[in-house]
């Protein structure tokens, strides 16, 4: 398998792309050069892991035919720009979510992927991990049958430190709140489970926090297969939790309550009976370990630039979870339910942060 040079854009949740990510898979990444403003945060992770080249232009890194990645960890209000940079300079491209802050933005980029020499994927790392694998694979088999309901809980604590980070908290630069930066992780994992949403109806609010996004939402779905879910959030919660449960007619599945790694084991599978139990057995029998979080995105994206596997995530799964969020806030905006799919029609496809008249 040939080794791919990385040049991470951003130091922040890039660090944690460095250590999850590419240290796990040494012999099939190097971290060939990083980036960032910051020019001391620049120098402490250079120095932590031994990078030597270390720049504060992005554009230098595009002009560079050494660099086979660019894996962007910026603030989401330049995601749009560097991917489509990236992907027009012939690299493949691993971008933080959000991917961007409009349905528009994400037809651009998939617009630009079309004749783009390299590929794009985004980052949904909670999707990794045993527990949920598991119940993929399950689901998969066809054992769990008609999917009835499914709860979604995204309960943390952001305080007024956390948004003095001053590209938080604000539509400009974070593009949104607990729906964008917080909850579209589960929102993402409900919907690998489950499927598609069909219809929409939500409700958005600050309340926690003296910041211009919110803070605070809720949300009931119609999904395409007919089961109903609701969806919580809040950065205001005490003891923080992610937390889904997804009822079928033969399995009830329920994650692990870890905020940050729900996708892992513990997840309580809980058959209808023995016969259902006994099937479950022989599909998760053989069950080899499936690393948390990037570790694993990281090395199936590497499979598939190797010609070994599927693209593990794509820019459809983003724009799906985006598209999700695009109904809550124009359902919030407008008191009405709102039918998916949202298209060019939709006062927010081009923006969801213009208001709904």
């Amino acid at each position: 398998m040939s080794m791919k040079t990385v040049a991470i854009v951003g130091c922040g949740i890039g660090r944690s792309h460095i250590v999850e990510g590419y240290l796990p898979h040494a012999d099939k990444f190097k971290v060939a050069a990083i980036c960032d403003l910051d020019v001391q945060r620049l120098a402490a992770v250079g120095d932590e892991f031994g990078i030597e080249r270390r720049t504060t232009s992005f554009a230098e890194l595009l002009a560079d035919d050494a660099i086979d990645i660019i894996d962007i960890c910026t603030p989401p209000g330049v995601h749009l720009e560097q991917v489509v940079a990236a992907l027009s300079a012939g690299k493949h491209v691993v971008c933080e979510k959000p991917l961007t802050g409009s349905l528009a933005g994400v037809d651009t980029i998939m617009e630009a992927e079309r004749t783009a020499k390299g590929v794009l994927m985004p980052i949904f790392q909670y999707r990794y991990g045993d527990g949920i694998q598991k119940a993929k694979r399950i689901i998969d088999a066809g054992i769990a049958g008609k999917a009835y309901t499914a709860s979604v809980e995204t309960f943390w604590l952001r305080k007024p430190e956390y948004y003095a980070v001053p590209w938080r908290g604000k539509w400009a630069t974070e593009l949104g709140g607990v729906l964008v930066t917080h909850a579209l992780h589960l929102h993402d994992m409900l919907m690998h489970l489950m499927g598609p949403a069909a219809r929409v109806f939500g409700r958005v609010a600050t309340r926690v926090n003296d910041i211009e996004v919110e803070d605070c939402a809720s949300a009931s779905l119609l999904m395409e297969n007919g089961a109903f879910v609701s969806l919580s959030c809040t950065l205001g919660s005490q003891e923080q939790i992610s937390r889904l449960r997804l009822h079928f007619e033969n399995v009830t599945f329920e994650s692990t309550h870890e905020p940050y790694t729900p996708g892992k084991d513990p997840w309580k599978i809980i058959a209808a009976n023995d016969d259902i139990k006994q099937k479950i057995d022989r599909v998760v029998g053989d069950w080899q370990p499936v690393a948390p979080r990037f570790t694993t995105q990281m090395g199936q994206f590497h499979a598939f630039l190797s010609g070994q596997g599927p693209l593990p995530v794509t820019t459809s799964d983003a724009r799906r979870a985006l598209e999700l969020v695009t109904a809550i806030y124009q359902s919030s905006d407008s008191g009405a339910e709102v039918p998916l799919p949202v298209g060019p029609d939709s006062p927010k496809y081009a923006d969801w942060r213009a208001r709904t008249k």
